[in-house]
């Protein structure tokens, strides 16, 4: 694959897909440490046929952004967050954690080589970066790997969800994850296992699913891609609590931010036979950022929220004051915003 150039992108109309860039972060596991760590101009991993994350899926990953600032310069968001959340997975899994300094500290390297992708301020475009980490022995047997992979890679991107359009979505009857099991980690098996029901909504003209808990399927647990909150008719806001979702970086951004809002945020066992107290609905997370949700349909009957047209009020002042933050347009009083250049 060509490497990709500033100029072969037109930053207002990126989509959201991979594009091979100059630099990557390399790292390796093995006897017992971790090598390092580099830039590297190879964006391919070789490994062999047994390799324990083809066959048993011992591999990790995380989400998040650099955003152009109106000055020139480039913020990060939260990444030491990425960083616990990675050590959390990779313990789930029962994988080597990569060292969380390390990790902040990668991913500024990767951004400040991959700078000139960072899209233009104003475009609403971002550089999505990815970290992930996988077991790499050749394995026959089921057990953890003694060696491990760590990479990042980045791409500029436009909005996962352009606009904030509210979308319908579909209440699923399967479930994205078990019941104690790895649903808080970021794991690939989570999200190829809702590939097909995502596929399946967005045939039937749906934006994506929300899944309830594994258990009884009687409270809401998050979307396909993003954690579930609701605005209730007195101005609360509400998000799930609940053992088998990924805890978003967003979501918990949100709770601060609903905090100082005045709309004294909790995070509670939703059921969902309560959804009707809801008047806004949005799914949240890195990618996602904030997309509203319109309607929500359970076996053949529609729930809807607020104007299908616009979003609302709150999530609307939300979204303002969490993207002004990011972009630097707003004073960052919480101490979220890192500075790369």
């Amino acid at each position: 694959m060509t490497k990709a150039k500033p100029e072969d992108f037109d930053w207002n109309n990126l989509g959201f897909k991979y594009h091979d860039l100059p630099y990557s972060w390399t790292d390796t596991f093995k006897d017992g440490q971790w090598q390092g760590g580099e830039l590297t101009q190879d964006s391919n991993i070789v490994f062999n046929e047994a390799a324990e994350q083809l066959h048993y899926g011992q591999e990790v990953f995380e989400g998040l952004k650099a955003y152009r600032r109106k000055d020139g310069g480039i913020n990060l968001f939260r990444p030491e967050q990425n960083a616990k959340r990675f050590t959390n997975s990779a313990k789930r899994l029962m994988m080597e954690a990569y060292p969380e300094d390390r990790f902040v500290e990668a991913v500024k390297q990767v951004v400040k080589a991959n700078q000139d992708f960072v899209p233009p301020y104003g475009s609403d475009g971002t550089l999505y970066i990815r970290p992930f980490m996988i077991g790499s022995a050749p394995l026959v047997g089921v057990s953890p790997s003694d060696t491990y992979t760590f990479r990042i890679y980045a791409t500029p991107v436009g909005p996962y969800v352009k606009g904030l359009h509210p979308m319908p979505y579909k209440v699923t009857d399967y479930d994205r994850a078990a019941h104690a099991g790895t649903g808080q980690a970021k794991t690939a098996g989570n999200y190829a296992g809702s590939l097909l029901p995502s596929i399946k909504a967005k045939k039937e003209g749906f934006a994506d699913c929300l899944y309830l808990d594994p258990r009884e399927h009687k409270y809401i647990d998050e979307f396909g891609g993003a954690n579930f909150y609701g605005i209730t008719a007195e101005g609360q806001f509400q998000t799930p609590k609940s053992d088998s979702i990924l805890p978003s970086i967003t979501k918990r951004s949100l709770l601060t931010l609903a905090q100082d809002m005045g709309l004294n945020p909790i995070e509670t066992k939703i059921p969902f036979s309560d959804v009707e107290r809801f008047v806004e609905v949005g799914a949240v997370g890195t990618a996602a950022v904030i997309s509203p949700v319109a309607s929500l349909t359970y076996h053949n009957h529609k729930y809807n929220f607020g104007n299908k047209n616009q979003p609302g009020p709150i999530t609307e002042k939300l979204y303002n004051n969490l993207v002004g933050i990011q972009n630097g347009d707003l004073p960052d009083k919480f101490g979220w915003v890192v500075s790369v250049s």
